[in-house]
């Protein structure tokens, strides 16, 4: 290992707006609104304000899942929270989420809205709401609940973690990326020996334990998260690939993964969904306009 900086922490920390490296303008030590900005609604009762991150795709993912099997109830609007202009310190926004990240929910369908934020909070109640998606028997419910959390307490270690260190930071530091990159591997092999028991996370019925951790952990398989795949190896894990293969197949998954998307192919964005005909009356002008 390379030897380390002469960096010594002062005695009080200080806030260098330059050291943030990518995320410089989106970082800050104080939470709040930075401006005043109200949030667009749309006509359905479920307004989803978000990004095409992994916490913003767990929740498309899951809405076009609701709406494939049947749940009516479920169509939503998608509005785009532009995270890089700092959309998310809108007054709007953080009267939905006051803590500034995306995604973020609010249910118009009862006698007075209702906000949802954290992305797992957002699935389960969605879960509730429906009845889907969510084993009905309490062990079963408790298996999910418990990967669902899981994955809650364990992707900040490879998205602020691995993910930051080894892609965005702007000084590559060998101890950090180490770290972190044990950690993923770990957190990938707790994943392939469940996975090597059963079909899927809670067991043999897909759930929100699938949707919350394919997007995440399923993305670094499939060589969609940090252009990692090689590096941390994951084509090892057979039975992870086995059930992101199977999963990255569904059309729920496939579209849900497309909206609020403003990066990757033209074909794969849908910037705003405020109906399913948008899927396809989707085009290339459209996209390169925001529209």
């Amino acid at each position: 290992m390379s030897s380390p900086s002469d960096y010594t922490p002062p005695k009080i920390w200080s806030w260098n707006r330059e050291n943030g490296g990518k995320f410089a303008s989106t970082n800050r030590p104080v939470a709040g609104a930075t401006h005043d900005k109200e949030l667009p609604v749309g006509l359905h009762p479920l307004q989803l304000y978000s990004l095409a991150t992994p916490n913003g795709v767990k929740v498309t993912i899951m809405l076009e899942e609701l709406l494939a099997a049947g749940h009516g109830g479920a169509e939503y609007d998608a509005w785009l929270i532009k995270i890089g202009d700092g959309d998310q310190f809108g007054s709007g926004f953080v009267s939905v989420n006051p803590n500034s990240k995306i995604p973020a929910l609010v249910d118009r369908s009862g006698t007075a809205p209702q906000r949802v934020f954290e992305s797992g909070a957002i699935l389960l109640y969605l879960a509730e709401k429906f009845g889907a998606f969510l084993p009905a028997d309490h062990a079963g419910r408790t298996e999910c609940l418990s990967w669902l959390f899981w994955q809650m307490g364990s992707a900040p270690y490879l998205g602020g973690g691995f993910g930051h260190f080894y892609t965005y930071a702007p000084t590559k530091i060998e101890y950090a990326i180490d770290r972190f990159a044990m950690e993923a591997k770990r957190q990938l092999d707790v994943l392939d020996r469940r996975l090597a028991e059963t079909e899927y996370l809670a067991g043999s019925d897909y759930s929100i334990a699938d949707i919350a951790v394919f997007p995440w952990y399923g993305g670094l398989a499939k060589g969609w998260l940090y252009d990692a795949a090689e590096f941390l190896q994951v084509q090892e894990y057979k039975n992870l690939n086995r059930w992101a293969d199977a999963i990255a197949r569904r059309p729920a998954v496939q579209r849900g993964r497309m909206v609020n998307r403003v990066f990757g192919e033209p074909s794969s964005q849908l910037r705003e969904r405020h109906a399913a005909s948008d899927f396809d009356t989707r085009t290339e002008d459209k996209i390169a306009s925001g529209s």
